[in-house]
């Protein structure tokens, strides 16, 4: 009796883990509604969450993951003798969650294989199905339905936001815009786009006609009843592709941009309809962001907390704290030692009028400048109000922005003081009547005659920004890493003379020692691979942003560029294909009307390339840049045919060539391009 009873304790857990799991299989089909308990084959960066979520990414750049059925399906017919793929259906429920929610790196794949194991295959582009070698080798005997969030030109993918039937490689047979088919109670319909990286739960449906060789791909958003009219099809015989044994199974990878693709519910098939996906017991996607702090009680309580507080005061209280709280600034015992670089908020929101919208010279993701006129010494300054959260680290913060207050260079803004208010953070630069560089570049002014920059005076802002980073870098007591570089923060004085500006950003650290950043900060297209990677920045780090700015100048385009009919490259990819193809000069800005140095235009652009090389120890440190700007060290001359001869020692390909990653930088278009130094 004992023995029965520890038998039944054993079995009643075991039943309802699988009743939990909401998994079925059998010999010609399957069903997911959630994961929980599956006994998926994964691998990489691929798990299955507690909740029954499939990650196959974790939002770590450049990896893939996979997750396969664990038992190989045998889907040639084998009674009739023809040995032809029979029918099968395929369903599933996915989403993409990007830490950004209009860029993601770089997809995910519904694959049928007759192997599970992909070591070979590399992430970003190739999906982790392929790579350079083997992708559209009809020996991969792979078949796949892509979920595509990049534009490679190398695979011709139509755009950044696609689905697309693939045989044996990533250049698809045939693709289509997100989205689906519709018809509506008026007997009328339409199609409805949807963006693949929305961050919400979609629907794929893949189903094979095996008589017709007919393959029909579907998607519709979560809770949408699958659509009559296919997003895509083709024809093509399956039996030339899929081995003998199959298995089925999902493959991601990421780029530059953290992501993660994720796999919610699944079913499978054979000679049937994959039968349907129970919703209601699918996990959760992740979310992108932290948890949102508010609650239902606080929701509720606060509203009547504030109305007991102002009824309680009074009218008359309440006029008086208004008046007081208008110039009210946070001041704690530790910032005398800094006095004297504290402004205090009255004088500087007299100075800017209030900070009214017409004294607004710009705003960025730190932060909003204003143009403002110091009362008592007439002085011109530009205020930059930043918000700022949390007081843990202030302290040292603000020791490192009156340190840096002590630099006196002619190419460096002066940043003047600071001054603290509630959750604000004032940073007092002095004033640059020209305004930031990027407008000179890309807008003509609201009356549409801003001439455009010479040569030489763009030529002559390059040296300049490049004399404040060797201070910075080389000639200052400590160096001090910038960590965002840009023609934005780049100003410019009454001369035109160039200045670098904006040190809220910066980090010090001593000659010698590394940085301990532990987050990105920087701008998209910008920013060098390793600190995407690492986070921490670094002079290399500078160098690669300086290089993009270089390529900026000279070409007059942003770092991502817009080609036609909305395709998107990077300003890096775009150049070196016009090294490469010996049309260099084509990139330079057609505004200046070929009234320009050629020499000093072909030092800058391989300059560019030099910098924003994607291995830090090939880049030249800024003190090396500079003696190549002022002709102290000759540049090594490279032709077309050393930059290939350089990539086929590294083992790279030219079909690497363009990598249109939505954050700029090579991504292993080239290995080495700074050779002679």
């Amino acid at each position: 009796m004992a023995s029965l009873v520890r038998l039944l304790l054993l079995i009643i857990p075991l039943g309802l883990n699988l009743a939990a799991s909401s998994i079925t299989t059998a010999n010609d089909q399957f069903i997911y509604s959630g994961f929980g308990g599956s006994n998926l084959i994964v691998d990489d960066t691929a798990t299955v969450t507690p909740d029954g979520l499939v990650e196959l990414t974790n939002g770590t750049a450049y990896l893939k993951g996979h997750a396969f059925h664990p038992a190989p399906f045998r889907l040639h017919d084998s009674v009739s003798g023809n040995g032809t793929v029979r029918s099968f259906s395929v369903a599933f429920v996915f989403g993409i969650v990007s830490v950004y929610p209009d860029f993601s790196a770089h997809g995910m794949a519904f694959v049928m294989a007759p192997r599970t194991n992909f070591s070979d295959a590399l992430p970003a582009k190739y999906l982790g199905l392929t790579n350079v070698q083997n992708d559209g080798n009809s020996s991969n005997h792979i078949f796949a339905v892509e979920l595509d969030t990049i534009q490679s030109v190398e695979f011709k993918d139509m755009n950044a936001n696609h689905v697309g039937i693939d045989i044996n490689g990533l250049q698809s047979l045939r693709a289509y815009n997100a989205g689906y088919y519709y018809d509506d109670k008026s007997g009328g319909g339409g199609f409805q786009s949807l963006k693949l990286i929305s961050r919400e739960a979609m629907q794929v449906w893949v189903d094979y006609h095996g008589e017709k060789k007919e393959i029909n791909v579907t998607l519709a958003p979560l809770g949408v009843a699958k659509p009559g009219t296919p997003l895509l099809s083709a024809t093509y015989d399956l039996s030339a592709v899929l081995a003998d044994l199959v298995y089925l199974g999902f493959s991601a990878a990421t780029g530059r941009v953290n992501s993660r693709h994720c796999v919610l519910g699944w079913s499978f098939g054979v000679d049937k309809q994959a039968p349907a996906i129970d919703i209601t017991k699918l996990p959760k996607l992740p979310r992108a962001g932290p948890k949102p702090r508010s609650s239902k009680v606080l929701i509720i309580v606060l509203p009547i907390a504030t109305a007991t507080f102002v009824l309680g005061l009074g009218g008359a209280l309440v006029l008086v704290v208004r008046k007081r709280s208008r110039y009210a600034e946070l001041r704690e015992d530790w910032e005398v030692e800094f006095g004297p670089h504290r402004f205090s908020y009255k004088d500087l929101f007299r100075a800017t009028d209030g900070f009214r919208d017409k004294h607004l010279l710009g705003a960025g993701g730190f932060g909003r400048v204003y143009r403002g006129v110091l009362e008592t010494s007439k002085l011109e300054v530009a205020v930059k109000k930043v918000s700022h959260e949390s007081r843990q680290g202030m302290k040292e913060f603000i020791s490192e922005i009156t340190s840096i207050g002590r630099i006196r260079h002619r190419n460096l803004v002066q940043l003047l003081g600071y001054c603290r208010r509630k959750g604000e953070l004032l940073l007092v630069y002095a004033y640059m009547p020209n305004g930031s560089l990027d407008k000179h570049l890309y807008d003509n002014g609201e009356d549409g005659r801003r001439p455009t920059l010479s040569w030489a005076q763009r030529f002559q802002i390059i040296r300049d920004v490049a004399a404040g980073l060797v201070y910075l870098h080389e000639r200052w007591e400590k160096v001090v890493i910038h960590r965002d570089i840009k023609a934005s923060n780049v100003l410019l004085d009454k001369g035109m003379n160039g200045q670098l500006g904006d040190f809220g950003l910066a980090r010090l650290y001593d000659h010698g020692t590394d940085s301990q950043t532990t987050h990105v900060v920087g701008t998209m297209g910008y920013l060098a691979p390793e600190l995407v990677r690492t986070g921490r920045a670094s002079p290399p780090t500078d160098v690669f942003a300086f290089g993009i700015f270089l390529l900026e100048v000279a070409c007059g385009q942003r770092p991502i560029k817009e080609k036609a009919q909305g395709e998107q490259i990077a300003l890096v990819d775009w150049v070196l294909e016009h090294w490469l193809n010996g049309t260099i000069m084509e990139t330079v800005d057609a505004r200046l009307r070929g009234e320009y140095d050629v020499d000093k235009v072909e030092l800058v652009l391989a300059l560019g390339l030099m910098c924003s090389h994607p291995l830090a120890n090939a880049r030249p440190s800024i003190g090396q840049v500079m003696r190549y700007l002022t002709g102290v060290t000759p540049l090594p001359e490279l032709t077309p045919t050393d930059v290939l001869a350089l990539m086929q020692n590294k083992g790279l390909a030219a079909s690497d060539l363009s990598y249109p990653d939505l954050v700029s930088s090579f991504g292993g278009t080239i290995s080495s391009l700074s050779g002679g130094r």
